[in-house]
């Protein structure tokens, strides 16, 4: 190859771009050609474009590319590098070098927003953004946490800007206390003064910076320690951006990048767990799921007639999908009394996707799903469209009541069920008036309080509301103005206009995650799939059960009337009129059993005579049954589980694209074996090294040829 001349292109002034891809090009600047061949020494390549480009020769480096290789720059550093670049280029007529001043930190920007990269031409090698580029992608975060009285939407809210404001003032912190009610932090140097409270405030929802110590004295200087700051779902939420764009990303580039952009030192199987949940968040969820789901859907209409089974998609793999099988709505509206909870929750084995369920209970008190569904996230347009599909697939019209959290999203529901009635939980009302209560407090006397907020909720009369109020008020004024200030219109049985039968809270949740516990995370078709094989078992239990009962009111019902018949016999009863009543004990109560009605307001709140009424059925020997809410009568509980939900055969089979078959001769898709899974990571594979032993001493460390022992 000696002789052989290339032209090249000499370009200088611009910078480098990283490309989506990952490729780098050259922009802006200017360019000139030079006749280079193998016999031309670095020095002289370098005298040529001093002049040409009026530069000191001692203050440019030169680098170039591989062919086919746009991704790393190669350093022109001596005569033998410059000879293999023109060998590389030997079948080319030009090459393209780039002339790169000596200053420090020049900057390549990047068409990825978070992926910037820089050259330093002093050790001729990539670095990922200086300081300049640091400021911008962590811009705002030294200012997350600005003092006392700073206002966050919840504890999680504090923590995030925590997260991020350590990172950004690169200091180390540890928890002292760490609950949704309050959490405080401290520097993790010794000595250091550096600490933070942060708490709910008093009678609102906001999660509030009470006391803070901004002082540092430990240099706030992030060492090796500082890995810890980046937990694996926060590297991958940081980097599934730039992953989607760039499939190749490895490990070593992300501990790279997120040292110099964030000042993180992470080791490589961090970076490697957090790239491998970043890709499993991007490819194995919402589009497996929008994959899936058409044909589930088609499937359960087909075996379940009548059944509603909704899928919403938007391009970006996004999805929203509501099921509500034929059987359950036909058991809600026939044999289940009016009362629905809404609850919105996350699954244990998969915390990728919010589930809104609507469930009803049944005459055993039993929890009794209507329907759910899967959306991305909880906010206030996918609870209206939850609520809009609960509509349609109802086909009886009646008033119904809705207990729910009271949180975001829930107002749509005066928009879609505009004659309803919406009240609190007693469990997220009972919380958040624990969470009123700080350290101060003892457990004795927590407990205590929330008795007496219990005797408010369930209080049938005024008189036994304002005791209730009167007994917090004496412990705690503030806490007394709290409840008061808690709309008890939605939750007191004094002033709430719905029926609630007795239940004042949902175990939806509980319940869910209870049918989901396997020892794999199952993907959102096998999720649906594993609810639907349990309603369908609970649907045939309860109904074989109830088909051995005698008594004409379910078991739990007819035991606490038994129970409470009992009671009744010691109470005067004088009749005043026809179907009136008057009943004493320690007051006097009238009851009404033409209205089915007492003063003392228990039988029109809980569906079941209270002991003033059965006072008066033993009386007049009248026959109880006739006098409880139809929704106790076994009658209504066989109806509610009268239908049977039908299996859905082929639910392994994938669905089918390929445009040469169709899904019924695709073949079908293996069951995962029981146990768990033998994979092993394709990248990286840890090795983890055997100890050395010596065979001479017997001591860790060293071979026999390197020991020093003077034994035989």
């Amino acid at each position: 190859m000696a002789g052989r001349q290339i032209v090249a292109i000499c370009q200088s002034g611009g910078e480098f771009v990283r490309n989506n891809d990952g490729s780098m090009s050259y922009s802006g600047g200017e360019a000139h050609a030079i006749d280079i061949d193998s016999e031309m020494s670095l020095n002289d390549l370098k005298s040529e474009i001093s002049s040409m480009f009026n530069l000191d020769v001692d203050t440019f480096s030169i680098k170039y590319f591989l062919p086919r290789n746009k991704r790393t720059p190669i350093t022109v550093s001596n005569d033998k590098d410059l000879r293999r670049m023109v060998q590389f280029h030997a079948k080319s007529d030009t090459t393209d070098i780039y002339i790169l001043q000596n200053v420090e930190n020049r900057i390549i920007r990047s068409v990825v927003a978070d992926s910037g990269t820089s050259i330093d031409a002093n050790n001729n090698s990539l670095v990922i953004v200086e300081e300049a580029k640091q400021k911008r992608l962590c811009i705002n975060w030294d200012t997350m946490i600005t003092g006392v009285g700073q206002v966050f939407s919840s504890s999680k809210a504090f923590r995030d800007a925590l997260h991020k404001y350590a990172i950004a003032n690169s200091f180390m912190y540890r928890f002292i206390k760490n609950d949704r009610s309050r959490v405080t932090a401290e520097c993790t140097v010794e000595d250091c003064p550096w600490r933070i409270h942060a708490s709910r405030s008093a009678a609102k929802q906001e999660f509030m910076v009470k006391k803070i110590n901004d002082t540092h004295t430990c240099g706030k200087e992030l060492s090796k320690e500082s890995r810890r700051l980046a937990s694996q779902r926060w590297v991958a939420s940081i980097i599934k951006d730039k992953l989607r764009n760039t499939p190749n990303y490895k490990p070593k580039d992300i501990a790279n990048d997120l040292e110099q952009e964030y000042g993180l030192s992470l080791n490589y199987s961090q970076a490697w767990r957090g790239k491998f949940i970043a890709k499993k968040e991007l490819h194995n969820s919402h589009e497996e799921a929008c994959h899936q789901l058409p044909w589930f859907c088609e499937r359960i209409i087909e075996t379940n007639p009548g059944s509603v089974a909704t899928l919403q998609t938007s391009e970006s793999s996004r999805f929203r999908f509501f099921v509500a099988f034929h059987a359950s709505l036909y058991g809600f509206e026939h044999g289940c009394r009016p009362l629905l909870f809404l609850d919105a929750f996350s699954l244990k084995v998969n915390r990728q996707w919010k589930y809104l369920a609507a469930t009803a209970v049944d005459g055993e008190n039993d929890i009794y799903p209507v329907a759910f569904s899967v959306v991305d996230t909880e906010n206030n347009d996918n609870w209206h469209w939850f609520l809009v599909q609960l509509k349609s697939a109802f086909t009886l019209s009646r008033a119904i009541t809705f207990i729910s959290s009271g949180q975001i999203g829930l107002e749509e529901l005066s928009k879609v069920f505009e004659d309803s009635f919406h009240g609190y939980s007693e469990q997220h009302l009972i919380e958040n008036f624990t969470k009123e209560m700080d350290c101060s407090w003892t457990q004795e006397m927590k407990d205590k309080m929330v008795d007496y907020l219990n005797e408010a909720i369930y209080a049938c009369k005024v008189d036994e509301f304002y005791e209730a109020i009167e007994n917090i008020r004496t412990q705690s004024k503030e806490l007394a103005e709290w409840v008061l200030a808690a709309k008890p219109e939605s939750w007191s049985d004094t002033y709430f206009k719905g029926l609630r039968y007795g239940h004042y809270s949902s175990r939806a949740a509980e319940k869910f995650n209870d049918w989901i516990s396997t020892r794999y995370e199952p993907s959102v078709l096998q999720i649906i799939d594993i609810l639907r094989c349990k309603l369908m078992e609970l649907m045939y239990s309860h109904r074989e059960s109830s088909n051995t009962w005698t008594e004409a009111l379910v078991p739990s019902a007819n035991q606490k009337v038994q129970e409470d018949v009992i009671k009744a016999r010691s109470l005067d009863v004088v009749c005043s009129a026809d179907g009136v009543f008057e009943v004493s004990d320690k007051s006097t109560n009238v009851v009404n059993t033409e209205t089915r009605e007492c003063t003392c307001r228990r039988w029109q709140v809980s569906g079941l005579p209270c002991i003033h009424a059965l006072a008066v059925m033993e009386h007049t020997n009248g026959c109880i049954d006739e006098y409880c809410s139809k929704y106790f009568l076994t009658e209504c509980y066989r109806l509610a589980y009268s239908l049977s939900i039908n299996p859905i055969p082929d639910i392994g089979r994938p669905v089918c694209n390929d445009p040469f078959h169709s899904s019924s001769t695709c073949p079908p898709r293996t069951r995962r074996m029981a146990g768990r899974p033998k994979e092993k990571p394709v990248e990286p594979r840890i090795v983890i090294r055997r100890a050395v032993r010596c065979s001479k001493c017997q001591v860790l460390g060293h071979n026999k040829q390197t020991c020093k022992s003077t034994q035989l």
